[in-house]
């Protein structure tokens, strides 16, 4: 993971969970993660089965130019990336898979910008798969917020396994999750290692 953001939300996600598929999305505390705020969002299914924004942060909707919830998900990306989009988000709602992507987003200008996707499931029942994610850009020009991006496209897509990765945690952002209720299990670690271009959870941020 190359932005401190992705990084930090894995943390808390992969703490919170401790060695489940996935933690339960009422033990998410928007409090403990109030600095990634901003640029992260919750993902839900509507009636077609399609994956939706329930919630989006402000510099996302600022960075799209619109308020994002009740849209798709596959409405940022190009039409060729729109099933790419689609089968990425409904990975992580129903099979609790875990993957960061790199895209790139343009303007209708013709400006363009990296970004880093996280997805990240939670657990809501069968009948309400729910997701968290974040989606970061790797600088932030003069324009990003007045110029609005009006589609992604996907540059490469990393599956991750929070259970069997090496050394997870090193390095990353320290983001504490919240106090464990009684008769919780102790709160696992998390690991990192490099794959190509990118860094899975090792802090900082490369420009």
């Amino acid at each position: 993971m190359r932005q401190r953001g992705t990084a930090g939300l894995f943390q808390y996600w992969n703490k919170l969970r401790d060695g489940r598929p996935a933690p339960r999305r009422t033990e998410i505390e928007p409090a403990d993660i109030k600095s990634m705020l901003a640029d992260t969002f919750i993902l839900e299914r509507d009636l077609r089965g399609d994956a939706v924004f329930r919630l989006a942060g402000t510099r996302l909707c600022a960075t799209f130019g619109r308020e994002l919830k009740g849209f798709a998900f596959t409405s940022l990306w190009t039409h060729a990336d729109q099933p790419k989009a689609a089968r990425l988000a409904l990975g992580t709602l129903l099979e609790k898979s875990v993957t960061v992507t790199t895209l790139l987003g343009t303007t209708e200008s013709g400006r363009s910008l990296d970004f880093e996707l996280l997805l990240l499931p939670l657990e809501g029942g069968a009948e309400n798969p729910r997701a968290m994610g974040s989606l970061c850009p790797a600088e932030k020009p003069y324009w990003l917020g007045a110029e609005p991006i009006v589609q992604c496209r996907v540059d490469g897509i990393r599956t991750i396994d929070p259970d069997r990765e090496p050394l997870q945690g090193e390095g990353m952002m320290q983001v504490d999750a919240p106090p464990l209720a009684p008769g919780q299990a102790t709160l696992a670690g998390t690991p990192a290692r490099r794959f190509r271009h990118l860094v899975v959870i090792e802090g900082g941020r490369n420009r």
